[in-house]
């Protein structure tokens, strides 16, 4: 698949044309900071999917995710096509659907043959109603409830596995269905991420320790009820090493060994996902090609030295499907400047549509929208709405001169922003539109007052203090 620079234009540097996407056959739009159909439009603004960021924001109010789908759509593709390339077994990327999970974005990932990784009981029927094939879907997770096991074994899913509790409970419950199921294994494998997304390393929650697979293979094939299909790995999420995944092709090569020894017949290999993308112009993660070469050539070469034939082979991406596919805009509000060292600028969001910089303290880039050619003249800092002096989203960052009611667009929101919004302050979860070829869809409607009240009951009690409440004018 060939990828050009849209407008073929030389960027301005100084200006936020600069962040306008670079693609060519040897990248990937993991590796940019735009959606990949981005461009300048005759006012001087932003377009993506041949719609005009502001004119979206004046359509559907803001904050507001804005997906692209010819990014998603062409990550899809290119994860799917580097494996038929570089994997000679059969294979199958799944969309680890935590990042986004959604209606919208499971169908996209349907169409273009991708399976769904799920992990909770609400992403398996996301799944399930977004029409994917419940054999393409598997469960992942920690601490599986009863009847999250029961509605994936309902569904006739793939459940991997993470510790004893959970493959004892679904040898009881499984009854005389054969349940799919996949074991999760903790390789040690270590990669220079944040502490909170280093999943591979030995101390985690997360999977059996190495030293307990004899056992566990013991147990599992003296099950008849359960049909262990394969092994799973997942060392670290926003990784920018090639390495790591290298290494860990013939760790999990020697355990598919290991469990043939207790009869056990493993047909599938998943090494997981984890491939980083561009938050900020100093980050420079591979390409999904480069990725892909890399984590598959390690399995088929530990699969030849030690004649094992090729298992199916899967992975799960997430961040690097979506990531860059997405970007949030939000109209600016207020301007305060402390004098010799810092002036805030505010928008209408913040912390409850993107956490990721008050929990990992992760950066991002920004732009204006409606000042694609303006020169960078001003330092300041973006801060959100919310009632926490933490509630920056970007700090001392490089912009053009802005006022009140100006288009702020930051980038690269695609993956975990709507998946970990809340209503912190009692704030409606923001909209989300697809676009494509000049046309706007909604997927998700903006949340409004009366959702937020419509969990919420009163005692009975309380009846009286609710009959006296004054009329609320909207």
């Amino acid at each position: 698949m060939v990828l050009t620079h849209p407008v073929g234009e030389t960027l301005d540097t100084n200006c936020a044309r600069q962040y306008l996407p670079q693609l060519n056959p040897h990248t990937s739009p993991n590796q940019e900071l735009l959606p990949i159909t981005a461009t300048v439009n005759e006012q001087d603004d932003l377009a993506i999917g041949g719609c005009d960021v502001t004119t979206l924001v004046e359509q559907f109010g803001s904050p507001l995710y804005i997906l692209d789908e010819d990014t998603l759509r062409t990550n899809c593709r290119l994860y799917r096509e580097a494996l038929q390339e570089y994997y000679p077994g059969s294979s199958q990327v799944l969309y680890a659907s935590k990042a986004w999970s959604c209606l919208a974005v499971c169908a996209i990932a349907k169409s273009e043959g991708l399976g769904i990784d799920v992990v909770s009981g609400g992403e398996l029927y996301t799944a399930l109603q977004a029409g994917v094939s419940p054999d393409k879907i598997y469960f992942h997770g920690n601490n599986k409830s009863k009847a999250e096991l029961e509605l994936a074994i309902a569904n006739e899913c793939t459940i991997v596995v993470d510790n004893w509790l959970e493959i004892e409970t679904l040898a009881q419950i499984s009854g005389t269905k054969t349940t799919k199921v996949m074991l999760r294994v903790t390789p040690g494998i270590e990669c220079h991420t944040h502490e909170y997304i280093r999943t591979g390393h030995l101390d985690s929650k997360f999977g059996f320790d190495p030293n307990q697979l004899d056992a566990v293979f013991s147990f599992v094939s003296q099950q008849p009820n359960l049909n262990c299909l394969g092994l799973h790995a997942h060392i670290g999420s926003q990784i920018f090493e090639r390495q790591p995944h290298q290494d860990l092709g013939p760790v999990m090569v020697d355990w598919l060994g290991k469990a043939s020894s207790y009869g056990l017949e493993i047909s599938e290999l998943n090494i997981g996902g984890g491939l980083g993308i561009c938050y900020t112009q100093a980050d420079d993660p591979p390409s999904i090609q480069e990725w892909v070469k890399g984590a598959a050539t390690a399995v088929v070469n530990a699969c030849q030295s030690q004649g094992i034939s090729l298992p199916k082979l899967l992975c799960e991406p997430g961040r690097s499907l979506i990531g860059s596919a997405c970007v949030t805009a939000y109209t600016v509000g207020s301007t305060k400047v402390v004098p010799e060292i810092r002036t805030y600028i505010a928008v209408d969001g913040g912390m409850s549509d993107n956490p990721r910089p008050i929990t990992y303290q992760s950066q991002y880039r920004a732009l204006i929208a409606n000042k694609m050619s303006a020169p960078h003249s001003e330092t300041v800092t973006i801060a959100g709405k919310h009632c926490e002096s933490g509630d920056i989203l970007i700090k001392d960052i490089q912009l053009p001169q802005i006022v009140a009611g100006d288009t702020l667009v930051v980038m690269a929101t695609g993956a975990y922003n709507y998946s970990m919004a809340s209503n912190y302050n009692r704030l409606p979860r923001p909209a989300a539109v697809l676009v494509k070829n000049g046309e706007a869809n909604l997927i998700l409607q903006r949340e409004t007052y009366t959702d937020l009240l419509r969990q919420d009951l009163l005692p009975q009690r309380l009846n009286e203090v609710r009959s006296q409440k004054s009329e609320v004018r909207s």
